[in-house]
């Protein structure tokens, strides 16, 4: 008796670009004895699926329920298709779309370093040993590094990296979890780092780089860090002198720093810290979370305390702002250092962050000693989300890394009830001030990271660009 067998269509939309969504329906479909492919497009995740109809009907289920943790099915369509006698399952380069439609598929935000990532960055057996662009289908750059959908690695930065022998291996192996993970590199073959003076003279690359940008931090020296979105402009935090020197030289009188912690029990020892601001500080996003300093009384409880932060960080503020690594050159600096830093933005005052090595030797000239930096370019600034727990639930205050540009769903109401009116096009432009832009597309606004003020030159280049 011959099986009765069916074809199904499935057009899958939501963030399911960038969150190993392929490699995982590849896995559920090749488990369950199923044949088609899988694909990116500009829509979301395309997938042509063939087998017993019970089985269709398992894998659909399976395909929701079971998903990737960062990713979120917004829609799923299905389409009845003749058997095409497919006696495998695979995925494919991705497809073009056949009805002239543009790109509708969410574009990911950047996901901080995950916890198997953090294990292999400080094994020393492992190849990637403190290499600090490590990543995987679950963490690592996404938004900063896309010019373009669908969501491939011909389509980022990583482009100009071309995979070494054991990196292709596991970017072809369904059962890695490196499996089509775009960004993915190792010392062989991948981004590098360097340290540079303020005249953009080499002096340390590769690990020595770090070890030197770490030196530099202890002696008091103010270091531009090239990061994930942007610079940082560092400094050790418990130095009074040289973040009093870093706020002459950023023209930044008295607004509060962030700090960058080493862990979450360093944190712990200046600042009351709430189960959900615990989880928010090692979640994903890794925000910077406003919280509330521990009160010293004593000279005593001063000197004695476990972590010291230098009172010009936050002048006669009773919170402070707190993040941890997000990414694994974070982590690295860190580890290496074992105290707070400050860490703002890269820029002057009311400009937006430096994003590559020419504009900051410019633009940072006279307020960074030393640029720590990289050869992995920067498509879009991406500052630090900025999060505040009130009344036991989370408040974005400044929504950037880590939550853009994840859309924000539309609710319609009306009095009397009514339905929704057509959803055209709309770009919201934002205020002049701490401007964002947003984009309607259907039901849902696209929302762009915090973009700053427009009172400058660079500042307005900046917006256009954005939108």
């Amino acid at each position: 008796m011959i099986a009765v067998r069916s074809r199904l269509r499935l057009l899958i939309g939501g963030a399911v670009q960038g969150v190993g969504f392929r490699p995982y329906a590849y896995r559920l479909a090749e488990a369950m004895g199923l044949a088609g492919w899988v694909a990116n497009d500009p829509g979301g995740v395309l997938i042509e699926v063939e087998g017993e109809p019970g089985r269709l009907e398992e894998f659909i289920e399976r395909l929701v329920r079971e998903r990737p943790a960062h990713c979120r099915i917004q829609t799923l369509e299905r389409d009845q298709l003749t058997p095409a006698g497919d006696d495998r399952f695979e995925i494919r380069i991705s497809e073009e779309s056949e009805d002239g439609r543009g790109p509708t598929a969410p574009l990911l935000p950047d996901l901080a370093t995950c916890d198997a990532c953090r294990r292999e960055l400080f094994d020393p057996d492992d190849r990637r040993s403190r290499y600090p662009f490590i990543n995987c289908t679950d963490c690592g750059p996404r938004y900063t590094i896309i010019e373009s959908l669908p969501y491939d690695r011909m389509r980022t930065v990583m482009r100009r990296f071309a995979m070494c022998p054991a990196c292709r291996r596991e970017y072809d192996d369904p059962h890695d979890r490196r499996f089509h993970a775009q960004p993915n590199a190792c010392p062989d073959c991948g981004p590098q780092l360097a340290l540079w003076d303020e005249t953009g003279r080499l002096l340390a690359e590769r690990d020595e780089a770090l070890l030197g940008a770490a030196d530099g931090l202890r002696e008091g020296r103010i270091i531009a860090v090239k990061g994930l979105g942007g610079f940082h402009l560092m400094v050790d935090g418990r130095n009074e002198a040289a973040v009093r020197r870093l706020r002459e030289r950023k023209r930044r009188e008295e607004k509060p720093f962030a700090l960058l912690f080493p862990s979450l029990e360093a944190v712990k020892a200046v600042c009351h810290v709430s189960p959900l601001e615990a989880r928010l500080l090692c979640s994903s996003a890794a925000p910077i979370v406003l919280l509330r300093r521990k009160a010293l009384h004593s000279k005593f409880e001063i000197r004695n305390s476990k972590i010291s932060v230098a009172p010009s960080v936050a002048p006669r503020n009773p919170l402070l702002g707190v993040m941890l690594p997000s990414t694994p050159l974070h982590h690295l600096l860190m580890e290496a250092l074992g105290f707070p830093v400050v860490a703002t933005s890269g820029n002057a005052s009311d400009e937006p962050i430096c994003i590559n090595e020419t504009e900051a030797l410019t633009r940072l000239q006279g307020i960074a000693d030393l640029l720590f930096v990289h050869d992995r370019p920067i498509v879009r600034q991406v500052d630090d989300s900025v999060v505040r727990v009130v009344l036991d639930r989370e408040l974005v205050l400044r929504r950037a890394r880590g939550y853009a540009p994840w859309p924000v769903p539309l609710v319609w109401t009306a009095t009397p009830p009514a339905p929704p009116p057509p959803m055209v096009p709309i770009i919201a432009m934002g205020g002049h001030l701490k401007n964002t832009v947003a984009v309607l597309v259907g039901a849902q606004a696209v929302l762009s990271q915090h973009l700053g003020d427009l009172g400058t030159a660079e500042g307005c280049a900046l917006f256009r660009r954005v939108v």
